[in-house]
């Protein structure tokens, strides 16, 4: 065993092409340069036009350097390339750590999605839904979801799912942090809102969140770097609505350019942010730390499905073994691995990575790999307006939000609350489209016409994001025979609604539905619950001090294996009642920054 020491240099000869990068570490290895040639300055940086990622023009002529090859051994292994993934991949190349990913799927580029395109709507249905099991892309794997109410969505690429989510950035409250202080339920965090708030601010300002700076929900007036999106006639009808209840709204914080930022343009209101930005302006990891990662040294290799961490004899993580697109079975070493594939494929590698040293899993002494499960289950509530209100105009994002029903009120019957968020309901197609269970006729033959133009750009959505409290019983285990197109057993859910959710669902769409008329709305639809809305994916490797209560400590690393982290969602000890991405990136940050810190007494493997 050593600890991580890395001091980082490149090699290049005389026309500045890159020969070697090398880490040195305390056990002397190094490492030559093991992708193509780039050209770069004599501090490694390069000054290539072109990019070779997935073959294809960057847009922005900068290069981005993706590799399919084997590699040396790496300081850090990286399991995924979503928002966590990105963060870490960022702090640590930065820094000098010989970096590796791995990641099931590829690059997408904004000219692959299809927001600006005639089938942008009919792409949604298949290509670019967000359920993989509807999607079945090579790089997806099935989730069986026979035993959940709700569906879970996910995205496997550079990105991760920020390549398809919303972009709320919405942070946490301070009571999230000390739930069993303040209402005698599940557990509190081990770090508070305080601890956590310099890392939010800098993700913040690193990925080029829009927002208004005071929101009086929040103890802090936070900043941002650029204005909030325009909140639109759609907006501004909900926000009449809300001031004549006296109930709290904001100009919704999104993960979106509203003016140019870094290599990003401002949002052209496509409102196709659920299928992939076809310009760019989104902040997606791929573009917000990505491609700075690879600069700095970071290897990301596409491609690479992980079905296994593989330990040597002491109990260390050694690196992982992964399957290319070949079908070829490799392995990846590393001195420090770290997880980052999201609160279904982390502890679905964890579950399968069962050795006769961690006979029920690795990292799983506490018996919580895969328990507690949370989901966030979600209302929709819609108003259907007599006035157009270009609510097909996006960016979809959030134009308001609302924290008036977010903290405890007992009164209530349930303790927590939920966030609202009012969205726009999207092109013509989905004002045309017929679910399962309802009658045809409602939408369809003379129904057709009245129905569509009733609603077409005046129709808008409160969603409801529930505080889903962690029960053991919602879990994430292996299926007993299902495997996935390269042998790997497909997780499957187990997942139900709690009565505190039920009633807190009740109770906030009843609000949201005297919001809607409120603000004069012709007729009002309910949605109790969405099944096509499990995004946040939480709580299955939860943090905590106790080894016996938890699976990570609060900085992800493993009680049992301590040269293995854990940086995704899983790691959530509630799921708070917001979109959880502005956290898990705020929380991966803390995490790895911790890592660099204090690599001098980090064990690794050799």
């Amino acid at each position: 065993m050593h600890s991580l020491k890395p001091d980082f240099s490149f090699v290049v000869d005389e026309h500045g092409v890159l020969k070697a990068a090398r880490s040195i570490l305390g056990a002397g290895r190094s490492i030559p340069w093991s992708g193509r040639h780039m050209r770069v300055d004599r501090t490694g940086r390069s000054t290539d036009a072109g990019r070779m990622c997935p073959q294809r023009a960057e847009q922005a002529g900068e290069l981005v350097v993706n590799t399919q090859h084997d590699h040396e051994d790496a300081d850090v292994l990286i399991v995924g390339a979503g928002a966590s993934g990105g963060v870490a991949a960022l702090e640590l190349a930065s820094r000098g750590f010989r970096v590796v990913c791995l990641e099931q799927g590829d690059w997408a580029l904004p000219d692959d999605f299809t927001g600006g395109k005639p089938e942008w709507e009919l792409t949604r249905l298949k290509q670019w839904h967000p359920s993989p099991n509807v999607r079945g892309r090579k790089s997806d794997y099935p989730v069986d979801t026979k035993e959940s109410p709700i569906e879970p969505l996910m995205f496997n690429g550079v990105g991760g799912s920020t390549i398809l989510f919303s972009g709320h950035w919405v942070r946490a409250m301070p009571s999230d942090f000390r739930v069993r202080t303040l209402d005698g339920v599940a557990d509190d965090w081990p770090f508070t809102y305080e601890d956590l708030r310099p890392f939010y601010d800098e993700v913040t300002h690193h990925i080029g969140a829009s927002g208004l700076e005071g929101d009086p929900a929040y103890p802090d007036a936070h900043t941002f770097p650029l204005p909030p999106m325009p909140i639109g006639k759609y907006g501004l009808a909900a926000a009449k609505g809300m001031d004549k209840l006296g109930w709290h709204w904001w100009p919704a914080p999104n993960a979106i350019a509203s003016r140019k930022f870094k290599n990003r343009p401002a949002c052209q209101r496509y409102g196709a942010c659920e299928s992939g930005c076809p310009t760019g302006a989104k902040a997606s990891t791929d573009f917000t730390h990505w491609r700075d990662a690879i600069a700095a040294g970071a290897v990301l290799v596409t491609g690479a499905r992980v079905r296994q961490l593989t330990v040597d004899n002491r109990g260390l993580v050694t690196g992982a073994e992964y399957v290319d697109r070949a079908g070829v079975v490799r392995h990846q070493a590393a001195g420090v691995t770290v997880l980052a594939a999201n609160g279904i494929g982390t502890p679905r590698l964890l579950l399968n990575s069962a050795s006769a040293q961690f006979p029920d899993g690795l990292a799983n002494s506490s018996g919580l790999v895969g328990k507690r499960l949370m989901v966030h289950p979600y209302a929709s509530v819609y108003g259907a307006y007599e006035n157009e209100l270009e609510t097909w105009l996006g960016p979809t994002g959030q134009a308001l939000q609302s924290m008036q029903f977010y903290e405890t009120d007992t009164s209530r019957g349930f303790v927590r609350g939920a966030k609202w968020n009012l969205m726009p309901t999207g092109g013509p197609l989905t004002h045309t489209l017929w679910e399962p269970g309802e009658n045809w006729r409602d939408a369809f033959g003379s129904a057709f016409h009245p129905r569509w133009q009733s609603t077409f750009g005046r129709y808008t959505e409160w969603g409801i994001t529930t505080d889903d409290l962690p029960e053991e019983h919602n879990e994430v285990v292996l299926h007993p025979d299902a495997v996935d197109s390269d042998g790997i057993p497909v997780p499957r859910i187990r997942y139900t609604i709690s009565e505190n959710t039920k009633r807190m669902l009740k109770f906030h769409v009843d609000r949201a539905v005297e919001a809607h008329l409120a603000a004069g709305a012709t007729s009002v639809h309910p949605v109790p619950v969405v099944r096509e809305s499990g995004w946040h994916l939480l709580g299955t490797t939860r943090m905590g001090p106790d080894p016996a209560t938890s699976v990570v400590d609060e900085y992800g690393r493993a009680h049992d294996v301590p040269n293995l982290f854990v940086i995704d969602g899983s790691v959530f000890v509630t799921s708070t009642g917001v979109n959880p991405t502005a956290t898990i990136m705020a929380v991966a940050l803390r995490s790895m920054r911790h890592l660099a810190e204090n690599r001098h007494n980090q064990p690794a493997a050799d």
